[in-house]
C-alpha cells in the first residue's frame, strides 16, 4: 500500500499515533508531503518527527514543503555567520530551530538542512496503473517548468487547481487546512488535500491511502 501523510509540523505524538493506525508493512510506502516542522506549541518535538522519519529509511519518501525549506535556509543562514554576529540575526519565528540546537549539534544541523533542501518539490508516481502528482502546495503538469514557490506555496490560480486539477493525473497536497479537519477532494475527484490543520488548536494528523482511498487519522 502507499500511503500519504502531510503537514506534521512539529507533532511527533500524533505522527506516531498514525503510524501505528496505518502499520506499515516492508512492502507499504509513506510519503509526507512537508511541512514537517513549526506550528505546533504544546507538545511540539521536531527531533523525535525527524529521528521517526530517518527510521523509516526507504520506506519512506520526503516532499519539501515551504516551513521546511524556510528553516533549512534559516540554518545555513544562522551558521554561515562568525558566532559573535548570530545574536544580530532576526531569530527564526518559530520554536523549531532552538529546539533543535538543544538537542543537535551545528554539524547535524547542516547535515538535516542538506537533507530537506535535497527533497524534491513534487513527484510523480503510478499506483495500479493511475499515474499521480505529488506535492505541497500546488502540482504542474509534467515537463512544465515551476518556480519552486509554485509548488510551496500555491500562487493567484490556486483555486483554479483545486476545482480543475491537473489533466490525466490526481493531484495530492497538503498546505491548506481543510475546514473540517477531514481529507477534501474537489467534485472531480482529481485533487486531495490532506492538512487536517495538526499544529494548530482543535486540528488533526490525517493519512490517505492511495489503493483504497480509506482515511485515518490521530
Amino acid at each position: 500500500m502507499h500511503y500519504i501523510i502531510t503537514d506534521i509540523h512539529n507533532d511527533n505524538r500524533r505522527f506516531t499515533e498514525l503510524l501505528q493506525k496505518i502499520n506499515l508493512t516492508e512492502k507499504d510506502h509513506l510519503y509526507l508531503l512537508g511541512d514537517l516542522f513549526d506550528q505546533c506549541e504544546d507538545h511540539a518535538d521536531p527531533v523525535g518527527v525527524y529521528f521517526q522519519m530517518l527510521r523509516l529509511g526507504e520506506q519512506c519518501t520526503v516532499i519539501r514543503g515551504n516551513h521546511d525549506h524556510w528553516l533549512a535556509n534559516y540554518i545555513f543562514r544562522y551558521y554561515s555567520r562568525e558566532e559573535k554576529d548570530r545574536a544580530l540575526l532576526q531569530p527564526y519565528p518559530y520554536n523549531s530551530f532552538q529546539m533543535l540546537r538543544e538537542r543537535l549539534t551545528e554539524v547535524d544541523l547542516k547535515q538535516m538542512a542538506e537533507r530537506i533542501l535535497s527533497w524534491p518539490v513534487q513527484l510523480e508516481i503510478e499506483v495500479d496503473g493511475q499515474p499521480y502528482l505529488l506535492a505541497h502546495a500546488c502540482t504542474a503538469e509534467p515537463g512544465k517548468w515551476k518556480l519552486d514557490q509554485y509548488h510551496l506555496m500555491g500562487d493567484l490560480w490556486y483555486k483554479v487547481f483545486l476545482h480543475e486539477g491537473v489533466s490525466g493525473y490526481i493531484s495530492i497536497c497538503g498546505h491548506r487546512n481543510t475546514e473540517d479537519g477531514r481529507i477534501w477532494k474537489n467534485k472531480k475527484g482529481n485533487v486531495y488535500l490532506c492538512d487536517c490543520g495538526c499544529g494548530v488548536e482543535h486540528g488533526r494528523l490525517g493519512c490517505l491511502c492511495l489503493e483504497t482511498k480509506e482515511t485515518f487519522y490521530a
